[in-house]
């Protein structure tokens, strides 16, 4: 898939062997890497689990600002644990920050292990000599070089993932650094890692690249 984006057909997902969850909201099944798993807090109150590893029963959402909204005003948590849960009513906005947090610590955590690279020239390099796990553009980069860098990787490979929801100084905090503006992560853990939760993040913000590189006139 030239871009990142989460499957809307149950059928496929459930075909492709990945584990698969039922969204307590939208009640489809879909691939575990699509949707946030939530615990009851010892405060009663539903509390996201982005890495899905805390004890307990868990409820599972579809990753999108609908769904998780839609649990909040519809207690579709004290449904679903079967005893009184609260919410916090900006429990999306939370969703968001945890899964930002996330992907800012694996990219820090590639940069240590050289698994990233930063920089117009340098990524220019690096896509030229092998093939890229994801290449990634701030949401504020200028047209102009992000599309240089990316007919570059559409000339050279048949399949080029890209991503480009987070912002420049966003990139930044993830490498410490006042702002970035494009990276590469390298093909392997990090960028499979990575990619699985930029899937979850982009139900809870716009994925521009969807429509930079698709022809859809820029605004």
């Amino acid at each position: 898939m030239p871009h990142l984006k989460q499957n809307d057909n149950p059928a496929e997902v459930i075909a492709t062997g990945e584990p698969v969850r039922q969204c307590a909201v939208l009640r489809t099944r879909r691939p575990q890497t699509e949707m946030v798993r939530f615990v009851r807090g010892p405060d009663c109150s539903a509390a996201p689990d982005v890495a899905a590893k805390l004890p307990g029963r868990g409820v599972w959402i579809t990753a999108s600002r609908d769904a998780v909204s839609t649990a909040v005003r519809e207690d579709v948590f004290s449904r679903s644990f079967k005893a009184e849960t609260s919410a916090v009513s900006d429990l999306s906005e939370l969703v968001e920050r945890l899964l930002l947090r996330r992907l800012q610590s694996t990219l820090g955590l590639a940069k240590k292990a050289g698994a990233v690279v930063l920089g117009f020239d340098q990524v220019k390099s690096a896509l030229q000599k092998n093939r890229p796990g994801v290449l990634i553009s701030a949401s504020d980069s200028a047209k102009d070089g992000r599309n240089k860098l990316y007919f570059l990787g559409r000339s050279l490979y048949d399949q080029l993932n890209t991503a480009g929801a987070l912002t420049s100084d966003e990139l930044g905090m993830a490498f410490g650094r006042s702002h970035v503006v494009h990276a590469l992560l390298e093909t392997g853990a990090f960028s499979r890692n990575w990619a699985a939760d930029y899937i979850r993040l982009i139900g809870f913000r716009p994925a521009p690249e969807q429509d930079w590189y698709s022809g859809t006139r820029e605004t």
